[in-house]
């Protein structure tokens, strides 16, 4: 099919998921309107048979609700200036606790994946953790825990959330610099009103076994505590090398529940031991094509992650009409990594030398050699990081009118202090006696898992140490304003002040030539804007159109690329039109999205090893999704984004035009679940991820796939039994991808089954 005919096919189909529910909704009888003069009083006399008490006729409810609900229509963050998100210009997917727990996740990557649109990164050695691509942009650090930046660099368990929010297009204005693609929130468990167990045990045929625990605690009447619990190790997949021992422990606790005031402390508190596999590098243009379990690292490799994250939330409430909320966040994540990648292809002289394979088309390696003569040169990629952030915000929220228009405003501050700290070190040994460089620490056969430990005598020499520190601030103002009934305007506006320090132990002297920076501070300040028109003709439909800005400082995430000094921030602008759906009595909701986000004075890599501010980069899209029942016993979450990304004014050389990486033209997923009898529970899923490019050249291309997987459980009261198989045909699939290197690209699993038990007390 032509590309102009596929794109006719979306837009058809974009517009039919607009448009039938509103001609469905417009063809239902119209409510009727409630009698504006009130009954009379009804008189009763002692004696007559009139005075007695009334009594409720009985009410017969038909179907069940065997399971909890996918669909989810609350959002968490105050700043988006409504906790209905039919009430929001901007496309909200919200993955919940019961989607999770159907699907066996336990990973916030495994998490997202749920969303359209959403691609993840590899591991590299410069950023270690959650890497994660939303609509095309990369989302390093706009990831969020209960509204609050979580800007440290590790892996993020799901066993304290309750819920992942993706807000998607530029979200300055909320919250702060970043949010280019959009953002990703975490949800914490929080402490009810109600006694609550819930344990749980899982094994999988990799031979990984986890547990968790979550406990609930009401006591003296308004105040709960609740505490989650998770302790995993084994063999993550089935790659080799992916060995894990992690645990965890989230407490928390709420004095006050129903009270005008109320305060929440919570904490994160976890500890990772893991092997990381870091990829196979490209070869003829496509990621190495070897058996899926092989890893070229050595078998005492390990990423080590210390997390702590504290947060307090005091609120008050005055009246009906006004509430103040104070919030503040700590964070410190320690990541200490010894691991080691396959870095480059090539091949061994007779007497067993290392030599990279010939650069071909775009200059991307190129042999003719069978996969059993080929080498991958092995590079030691250790680092010990540190981060550390501060956060406050004060958040005062009132209502009000003024003539016929109602006023929903929200007024805040956001203080920020945040450190950082990367001491990098290298190991170093030759390739069967043959030096390669520094840095370099083996070579290794490119099929097989040889598994070795690493060679005798290598000894760790520090590279550079950076260290940095950022102070922000910013001063925000959202009114949400209803004109009509049926009309709501959006308006908001957010001034922030951004100063970081960076330093680094090279070129401490700064010696002319040199253009890794020693010392630098740069202070930003950028105006961002919200703005949207919201119109809701019933409670179950809304249509709406919105405007965004955002900004991303040069020093945003407190590192100083070599030769980026004194660079403008880059400027994003989102433009989204759209329609969100309540269908079926609430149970079942349909969004339908187009948008356009543009990236302005993108930092443009020159030839001598300096930036400038040139590039521009722009992603035209859309997306639609569903999530709820159709019937009581079956339900579904899914969705699918159109994604036509270009590089509209080059970022390095050879860039101009080309799509960026890690951004499928074309993506999709389903997942569904049916009910037997309140017990018996059956379902799967589909996930469809279009042809990606591993790098901005294009000279590196990652293959779509289509991945199946499958659920079934037996449910009682007070425990289920579930049985996931994950990629059920064994397909041949890259799971994230990273541009160093020339491209790395990560295979994902093969087929897995695991078996959870969860026990309610």
């Amino acid at each position: 099919m032509s590309k102009l005919g596929r794109n006719k096919k979306v837009q058809a189909a974009v517009t039919g998921m607009l448009l039938v529910p509103a001609s469905a909704m417009a063809q239902q009888p119209p409510a009727q309107a409630p009698d504006p003069t009130p009954p009379p009083p009804t008189e009763n006399k002692p004696g007559d048979p009139s005075s007695a008490p009334a009594t409720m006729q009985p009410v017969t409810v038909t179907g069940s609700r065997p399971s909890e609900d996918f669909f989810t229509n609350k959002g968490s963050i105050n700043r988006m200036g409504a906790a209905n998100l039919m009430d929001v210009p901007q496309s909200v997917i919200v993955v919940n606790k019961a989607l999770m727990q159907s699907q066996g996740v336990t990973t916030l990557d495994q998490a997202v994946r749920n969303v359209p649109g959403v691609t993840i990164g590899a591991a590299e050695g410069g950023n270690i953790g959650n890497n994660i691509n939303i609509n095309g942009f990369t989302s390093r650090g706009d990831l969020y825990l209960d509204g609050m930046r979580d800007r440290g660099q590790y892996y993020r368990d799901v066993f304290a959330l309750e819920q992942v929010e993706v807000l998607m297009g530029p979200s300055s204005m909320l919250f702060g610099r970043g949010s280019t693609g959009g953002v990703i929130n975490q949800v914490m468990k929080k402490a009810f009103n109600k006694q609550a167990t819930e344990l749980s045990v899982q094994g999988t045929t990799n031979g990984l076994v986890r547990t968790t625990a979550d406990i609930n605690v009401p006591f003296q009447e308004t105040n709960a505590a609740r505490v989650s619990v998770m302790f995993q190790t084994g063999k993550a997949q089935t790659i080799d090398m992916t060995n894990v021992l992690d645990f965890g422990v989230a407490p928390t606790v709420t004095f006050g529940l129903g009270q005008p005031t109320t305060l929440t402390l919570a904490a994160v508190l976890q500890h990772k031991k893991d092997q990381i596999f870091y990829g196979v590098p490209p070869l003829n243009g496509f990621p190495l094509n070897t058996p899926r379990n092989t890893a070229y690292g050595f078998n005492n490799d390990y990423t080590e992650q210390d997390t702590i994250a504290l947060q307090s939330t005091l609120g008050h409430k005055f009246n009906e009409s006004l509430s103040l909320r104070n919030q503040t966040a700590f964070t410190w994540v320690n990541t200490q990594a010894r691991q080691t990648s396959g870095q480059a292809v090539g091949t061994l002289t007779p007497a067993g030398a290392f030599v990279l394979a010939a650069p071909g088309p775009g200059g991307t390696p190129y042999s003719a050699a069978p996969l059993n003569s080929l080498y991958v040169r092995q590079q030691s990629r250790d680092r010990n990081i540190n981060d550390t952030t501060i956060e406050n915000q004060t958040e005062l929220t009132g209502f009000m009118n003024t003539g016929f228009v109602n006023h929903s405003m929200l007024a805040g501050i956001d203080l920020s202090y945040e450190t950082y700290s990367n001491a990098t070190s290298t190991r170093t040994a030759p390739c069967n006696s043959f030096p390669m460089g520094a840095g370099f620490v083996g070579c290794t056969p490119a099929g097989v898992t040889v598994a070795a430990g690493q060679p005798l005598n290598v000894q760790s020499v520090y590279g550079n140490f950076q260290s940095s520190q950022a102070f922000g601030a910013g001063f925000y103002f959202n009114d949400t304003m209803t004109v009509l009934p049926e009309l709501k305007v959006v308006g908001g506006f957010r001034y922030d002040i951004f100063n970081a320090q960076v330093g680094n132990s090279l070129n401490r002297f700064n010696q002319i030539g040199n253009t890794t920076t020693a010392l630098f501070t740069q202070t930003d300040t950028f105006t961002s804007v919200r703005g949207g028109v919201i119109y809701e003709p019933t409670p179950q439909q809304s249509y709406y159109v919105s405007y965004s800005t955002s900004f991303n400082p040069s020093l945003e995430m407190l590192t100083a690329t070599t030769g980026n000094q004194n660079l403008p921030p880059e400027s994003n602008e989102g433009y989204e039109v759209g329609a969100k759906y309540d269908l079926l009595g609430g149970n079942l909701g349909l969004t339908g999205a187009l948008f356009q986000i543009t990236k302005y004075n993108a930092r443009t890599a020159n030839i001598d090893g300096t930036f400038s501010a040139q590039g521009t980069v722009r992603v035209q899209g859309a997306r639609v999704g569903v999530a709820g029942r159709i019937t009581p016993e079956w339900q579904v979450f899914g969705g699918y984004a159109y994604l036509n990304g270009r590089i509209i004014q080059g970022i390095a050389a050879g860039t101009q035009g080309m799509v960026p990486l890690n951004t499928p033209k074309d993506s999709a997923n389903l997942w569904t679940t049916y009910t037997i009898k309140e017990t018996w529970e059956i379902g799967g899923g589909v996930f469809y991820v279009g042809q990606r490019y591993a790098n901005n050249t294009n000279v590196v291309t990652v293959p779509e796939y289509t991945r199946f997987d499958l659920t079934a459980a037996y449910k009682q009261p007070t425990y289920d039994l579930r049985l996931n198989v994950y990629n059920v045909f064994n397909t041949m699939f890259y799971d994230s991808l990273i541009a160093s290197d020339g491209g790395r690209a990560v295979p994902g699993s093969g087929t897995t089954g695991m078996l959870t038990l969860n026990y309610r007390l």
